[in-house]
């Protein structure tokens, strides 16, 4: 693992046979900030939470997956059952004073980097129907955006080798540029009727990364690429300030496509008067932790949002400024709306 860099998106295996999803790209050294995907089926009574009942194999495991796998209170009863039976798996993180789950790497087992594992997959002289059907879309959009096939990566059940031919295709792509270059051709194959889209949610009409292959269920996001991380675990301490729902105005989107999603804002104006923000606590940032709201607004459209305030200081100057975290684990209703879409949380 000493060579391993995670990277949002990488899944991993622990001794005990727990499948994790790394989050985000800021680790402590000997740690890695990631939420729960898998759990045994036979520690599955142990997590007093709703699961589904489809069950996967990961080689000779049998695993069963959480029905949600992120809300405030999914968090908080797994953040309790791992700190009562798993208390390795939980990190009281100095930089936000509060606990969260970070399995040591010491029993990481495995490690599924989505790059990794699709090229293995296009390496492979025998493909079962879906590894074909994705080597063959990759290619596609490869062909068709510019993107190099090395900047592609698949990750799911797909890239842990335990699919089924009605599993669907997780794709990811690295680097901003690159997912920027796929939007437009993924769009243009859409107008060749060579892909379709295919929305179940609202926001998907906004995002267009679920897409239809060859009667498959596509889904494609971005993740950084190395020189787009820009900070490392310890540079920044957060404190926690107090919820806020507001409206704002997208000032820069260019992160607005990762995990944890980055907006900068400007022209906050609180949507209850009387829950106003101290003077100079105006967030500069709207943080998303929750996937569903990673690019949903371009630069100069209109947002609603519903998060935590927190104070984000640089440790090395002192320097601070404000942001709001969507996702922060603490409350239910936390959400980002774009108000061009008529899209409202009821």
């Amino acid at each position: 693992m000493k060579t391993w860099t995670p990277r949002d998106g990488d899944a991993f295996l622990t001794d005990e046979s727990f499948v994790f999803y790394t989050f985000g790209y800021e680790h402590p050294p000997n740690r890695v900030f990631a939420f729960l995907k898998y759990v045994p089926s036979r520690f599955k009574s142990r997590f007093p939470i709703p699961f589904l009942s489809r069950r996967w194999k990961l080689d000779n495991i049998e695993l069963a997956r959480p029905e949600q796998l992120y809300t405030a209170r999914n968090f908080r009863t797994l953040l309790e059952t791992y700190r009562q039976s798993y208390p390795d798996y939980v990190y009281l993180c100095p930089q936000r004073q509060r606990s969260l789950l970070a399995p040591l790497r010491r029993p990481i087992k495995r490690v599924f980097a989505p790059n990794q594992c699709l090229q293995g997959l296009l390496e492979k002289k025998r493909r079962d129907r879906l590894e074909a059907t994705t080597a063959e879309l990759t290619t596609l959009l490869s062909t068709a955006s510019g993107v190099p096939l090395e900047d592609f990566g698949v990750h799911g059940s797909i890239a842990l080798n335990m699919h089924t031919n009605k599993s669907d295709i997780d794709l990811v792509v690295y680097g901003a540029r690159n997912f920027r270059k796929l939007e437009k051709a993924v769009d243009n194959l859409v107008n060749e009727k060579k892909l379709e889209y295919h929305c179940g949610h609202p926001l998907d009409k906004i995002r267009k990364h679920k897409l239809k292959f060859k009667g498959k269920n596509v889904v494609y996001t971005a993740v950084r690429k190395p020189e787009e991380v820009d900070s490392k675990y310890g540079d920044y301490k957060y404190v926690q300030v107090t919820p806020v729902a507001f409206n704002c105005t997208v000032a820069d989107d260019s992160q607005a496509m990762f995990r944890p999603a980055v907006y900068r804002i400007a022209d906050y104006s609180p949507i209850n008067p009387t829950s106003e923000i101290r003077r100079g606590q105006e967030p500069s940032t709207v943080v998303s932790m929750i996937g569903l709201y990673r690019n949903v607004a371009r630069k100069g459209e209109q947002l609603e949002v519903s998060g935590f305030l927190e104070q984000v200081e640089q440790v090395k100057n002192g320097r601070a400024h404000f942001q709001v975290v969507v996702g922060s684990g603490t409350l239910e209703d936390e959400y980002m709306w774009p108000k061009q879409a008529f899209v409202h949380k009821n």
